[in-house]
């Protein structure tokens, strides 16, 4: 049985920051004893034979160059503990949340909730259930419309159709010829969040794993 539903939608915008303390850096301190050490070489050094100005500069020049190489390394590190802080927060937030994607939705006896796009000419609208072997189990007229259907599991006896993995797809319709089907989004629980090759992907509550960027919606788990 095809229940029709208030669409209702939400976004995962929750993130927080990190902190991250490093050490004040030292050599700042040992800049200016060198400074100094320069200056009193400089008082002392022989008129007759006085060191090379160059050779001041060049000094200066490359411990400037360390001192400054030194600050960009601790500003790097910063950076990077509050983007790991960051990624640690999102991926929390995707946890015990309802996702909506295109793949297979666990049944376990509770309703699914399916998002449908039919043909924007189809004059008729069916939806199409297939177990994880594939079989069509349902196919039930719908809506032509977007806004949102629940799949209860029941066959036409009343009878549920057993746990596990089903896909969702829309027949479209025009004058009782059919013009295409199209795969339709489910919303189904994440339980877990990993990053994989620098991208997100999110294991569902049947096992299916998902890339959080294929996620079109994601709503508090009804």
């Amino acid at each position: 049985m095809i229940t029709q539903t208030t669409q209702t939608t939400g976004t995962n915008a929750s993130t927080t920051t990190g902190s991250a303390s490093a050490a004040p850096p030292q050599i700042a301190s040992d800049f200016e004893t060198f400074l100094k050490m320069l200056t009193v070489q400089a008082q002392n050094q022989d008129p007759l034979e006085p060191l090379d100005s160059s050779e001041y500069a060049a000094q200066l020049a490359q411990f400037s160059m360390v001192e400054q190489q030194t600050k960009t390394n601790q500003t790097l590190e910063a950076l990077v503990n509050k983007l790991g802080g960051n990624n640690m927060a999102e991926l929390s937030n995707w946890i015990g949340k309802e996702a909506r994607a295109e793949a297979p939705a666990n049944y376990t006896g509770q309703p699914i909730t399916v998002s449908p796009a039919p043909d924007t000419e189809a004059t008729e609208a069916f939806m199409v259930v297939r177990n994880a072997e594939g079989t069509v189990v349902d196919r039930q007229e719908i809506p032509v419309s977007t806004t949102p259907v629940q799949w209860d599991g029941l066959d036409e006896s009343g009878n549920a159709h057993p746990s596990g993995l089903y896909s969702f797809a829309v027949e479209s319709r025009k004058d009782g010829i059919v013009m295409n089907e199209e795969a339709a989004a489910a919303y189904s629980k994440v339980v877990e969040a990993q990053v994989q090759n620098g991208e997100v992907t999110l294991i569902l509550d049947g096992g299916q794993a998902i890339l959080a960027s294929k996620v079109t919606a994601v709503r508090a788990q009804g």
